[in-house]
């Protein structure tokens, strides 16, 4: 048997889902009408990213579902997270770095001429690997210095909106008596659900997480895991992640990454109970990773 996975084709894939991958669940019934199935929150067409020279990206286009978890997964070095951060535009803060094509948002072209890219930060909020609360500051600080640096000073609306954030991230409970202690007096998983709180409280129509629970012993990564759950109530989530297994818990739909290209997109289970390109069998049966 061939150990190498299958060349490439030289034609992008073109990443649309069936029904099935525009509900929370496989096994909620039947998929909904055509006519009823949302328009993508994030619709990315024909994207391609560089580096100087390096073509990082290769014409990706790709639907992202609204309130859903969509995972992307792939080896390192593989576009995953070039891809993500194009979405809210912080590749451009690399020196040499480039984007053509086009990304929506709802509707709105994210890199029209006129739209300033702290905006789109805004609408878009990142939680990175490594938990970084600004250390500083206070917890309570740091879940609302976003909006702080946007200008609100309402100190009743700060109050409402910290208690709201810490609780859509999980932690209020845990840390209602200490919100003047630094933030960084907090576990590694409290602090990574509080710079969740953070990216919430400016409350964005979409929530990118880049290897969310890399750094995070089992039992927090748990708790993260659970939150992502519950946050895609209220946002559309996309996350990279190295762990296959932490997909098939928490996405809805699954994009499958190789050498700068989309290789596969659909449904979870599908994807990784039947996926439909040797590669990505290849690659979640570990012949290659």
């Amino acid at each position: 048997m061939n150990d190498q996975p299958a060349a490439l084709p030289e034609t992008s894939v073109k990443a649309t889902l069936p029904a099935s991958a525009y509900m929370n669940s496989p096994d909620r019934g039947a998929p909904p009408p055509a006519a009823s199935q949302p328009k993508p929150a994030i619709d990315a067409r024909n994207v391609n990213i560089f580096y100087g020279q390096k073509h990082a990206v290769i014409d990706v286009t790709l639907g992202i579902p609204t309130k859903s978890v969509t995972a992307i997964i792939g080896p390192s070095g593989c576009g995953k997270s070039t891809f993500l951060r194009c979405l809210n535009r912080l590749h451009e803060l690399i020196p040499g770095s480039r984007m053509n094509g086009t990304i929506l948002l709802n509707g709105d072209d994210l890199y029209a001429p006129t739209v300033d890219p702290t905006v789109v930060r805004r609408r878009v909020g990142m939680v990175f690997q490594k938990s970084n609360p600004f250390p500083t500051m206070s917890i309570a600080d740091n879940v609302t210095v976003g909006l702080r640096l946007n200008g609100v000073r309402d100190r009743a609306f700060l109050r409402e909106r910290t208690e709201d954030a810490l609780r859509k991230a999980a932690l209020w409970d845990e840390v209602k008596n200490d919100l003047g202690k630094p933030g960084i007096s907090l576990s590694g998983g409290q602090q990574q659900r509080l710079c969740i709180a953070r990216a919430v409280a400016v409350q964005p129509e979409v929530l990118l997480m880049d290897e969310p629970t890399s750094a995070l012993d089992p039992i927090a990564t748990v708790k993260v895991e659970e939150l992502m759950n519950e946050l895609k109530r209220n946002f559309t989530i996309v996350i990279v992640t190295h762990s296959m297994q932490q997909a098939t818990r928490v996405a809805d739909q699954t994009a499958f990454f190789y050498l700068g290209r989309l290789v596969e997109y659909a449904p979870t289970r599908e994807l990784f109970n039947n996926p439909k390109q040797k590669q990505t069998e290849a690659y979640i049966t570990g012949r290659f990773g």
